[in-house]
């Protein structure tokens, strides 16, 4: 199978192009083609697909199998990847509509960021009831600093967000002694979300910068997370303690956001490589 690699802010993806016929893709190859010893190593698979009603179509695959509703870094790299391809008729300086599980996303070049080809992807409105997270209560009521029962002894407070996928937000104090894979698995499993959740951990370094955590869902801790980054920057500027263009610095890098109504993530992406697996040992 020939492959091509991209990274975004970190977040690595094995991008497939579909527009030919979709790759066979059962839960066992995905997670054989993700696996970092025995596979290629990544943290999702994307597949590219021809559009109903837009340029181009995005699978988006978690590195457990599990199927995502849709990923913020993935659209860049998508991008890049038709771009690099030459899927799009030599026209690299237009917007691209992407279809998503949750609706159609607008990606649009935006020069270089860290040395690299930057995109920013029009992410949608966010929405915090919980019945739209989804999350377990009262329907229309807004997930804004609702506790979370992390164990029998933790309970912390949360803003909960979706971006097409759910996000638990939690603002901590000192990011690098905390135990971010330990809460992550928990919380990410609670029985509070009936789909699972990503799970985001933000300080506030000031007004317009927050640095971040993510542990993803079907994934665990990533170097970034696109809707992660804009869950997050959207739960503090609910919470009051962000505003305007905010600069989210993940483990992988920094992305912009900016939410005045719809939320616009900017970023890097980039090819690490092409390559073609040998066989497909060890799928299970």
């Amino acid at each position: 199978m020939r492959f091509s690699k991209y990274e975004a802010t970190g977040n690595d993806f094995i991008m497939l192009d579909g527009l030919n016929g979709e790759p066979s893709l059962d839960p066992g190859k995905v997670r054989w083609l993700c696996d970092r010893h025995r596979g290629v190593g990544a943290d999702g698979v994307i597949v590219l697909l021809p559009g109903r009603a837009a340029d181009m179509r995005m699978r988006i695959l978690n590195a457990d199998g599990s199927e995502a509703e849709m990923c913020g870094n993935g659209l860049r790299a998508l991008a890049l990847f038709a771009l690099d391809e030459g899927m799009l008729g030599g026209d690299d300086g237009r917007s691209l509509t992407v279809e998503t599980a949750v609706g159609p996303r607008t990606v649009t070049p935006a020069g270089k960021r860290a040395g690299a080809a930057a995109f920013t992807v029009d992410m949608g409105a966010p929405a915090y009831e919980r019945s739209a997270i989804p999350m377990e209560g009262p329907p229309d009521e807004k997930a804004v600093g609702v506790d979370i029962e992390v164990d029998d002894t933790l309970v912390m407070p949360a803003t909960c967000v979706s971006m097409g996928n759910p996000h638990c937000v939690f603002f901590v104090d000192d990011m690098d002694a905390y135990p971010v894979q330990t809460i992550g698995a928990a919380v990410e499993v609670n029985p509070l979300f009936p789909n699972r959740t990503n799970v985001e951990f933000a300080r506030v370094i000031d007004a317009s910068h927050l640095e971040v955590r993510v542990w993803e869902r079907g994934v665990g801790e990533t170097l970034a997370c696109g809707t992660g980054a804009c869950a997050a920057v959207v739960a503090a500027t609910l919470d009051g303690l962000v505003a305007g263009k905010v600069t989210v610095s993940l483990p992988g890098g920094d992305l912009e956001i900016v939410w005045d109504g719809g939320v616009r993530m900017t970023g890097p992406a980039r090819r690490v490589f092409i390559g073609e697996t040998a066989g497909e040992r060890g799928m299970a």
